[in-house]
């Protein structure tokens, strides 16, 4: 397979940027500046897609070139119908693990990919993956908290990272918790015509 066309990426995110290359697709990074903050009574699928849809017309609205694609993606940690975004500090993460002990949670990736022609031909989905954490002790979640990686992920936790030691269980994708559905995001450029087949 090929690039047809340019595929811009609307995120600073280095996991995002990683599981792109590790399956073959190309791309370019521009970054989205939006306001993040949850609204009211928006429910986390709305969340994340109006997110994702917000970064990826941002880019696409500011370019001039044709023909070209900006895919926008914005993940979350849903808790028994809480949302888990970021933690704003050690004690917040800490918070959040203690909500995550033990029981199942949802990581949604609102996920879309929005023309450069005006911005106005924009595709959209969210992705949603269960994941069950194992019952975490006082003393491991210090320890993890400690290691500062909790502090820029959603719900306070790389699955990727020292993290993959407290998951029991993964219903969906993998790549969907480590914060992009490649999956979706292949079939997505595939529907628009962005790869075309080796002759």
């Amino acid at each position: 397979m090929k690039n047809n066309r340019q595929l811009i990426l609307a995120s600073a995110s280095p996991r995002r940027s990683e599981l792109l290359r590790a399956a073959g697709i190309e791309f370019t990074v521009r970054v989205a500046d939006i306001d993040e903050t949850i609204r009211a009574d928006e429910s986390p699928e709305e969340y994340v897609l109006r997110l994702s849809r917000e970064k990826a017309q941002a880019i696409a609205q500011a370019i001039s070139q044709t023909g070209e694609w900006v895919l926008g993606a914005d993940t979350t940690v849903v808790v028994n119908g809480e949302i888990a975004a970021k933690p704003v500090d050690a004690d917040d993460a800490r918070r959040m693990l203690q909500m995550l002990s033990g029981q199942w949670h949802e990581v949604l990736t609102g996920v879309s990919l929005a023309s450069t022609n005006g911005g106005d031909q924009i595709l959209s989905e969210v992705a949603v993956t269960r994941v069950k954490f194992i019952e975490l002790t006082e003393a491991e979640i210090d320890w993890y908290v400690a290691t500062g990686e909790p502090m820029d992920k959603a719900g306070a936790y790389g699955i990727q990272g020292y993290a993959s030691r407290f998951v029991e269980s993964i219903e969906g994708s993998y790549s969907n918790v480590v914060g992009l559905p490649v999956q979706v995001v292949y079939r997505m450029i595939a529907d628009c015509g962005l790869w075309i087949a080796d002759s």
